[in-house]
């Protein structure tokens, strides 16, 4: 599965949408998505896993990077 990760890098930051960045993370789990990116310090805000529609529409962005993690 893909997740779209939001979070800010700063992890002590509070959560505003023009600082707001997103990353791409395959995983089986929101838990493994968290502990994927445990290591980074990120302020996650939100994991939200994608349907294939949603995936699609996400890749048509030129921003869309998959990570490996």
């Amino acid at each position: 599965m893909i997740f779209k990760v939001l979070y800010q890098e700063l992890p002590g930051e509070i959560p505003v949408r023009e600082r707001t960045l997103s990353t791409y993370v395959e995983a089986e789990s929101v838990r493994e998505v968290r502990s994927k990116l445990s290591d980074r310090n990120y302020n996650i805000e939100y994991v939200h896993e994608l349907d294939q529609a949603h995936l699609e529409y996400e890749k048509q962005s030129e921003d869309f990077k998959l990570e490996n993690v």
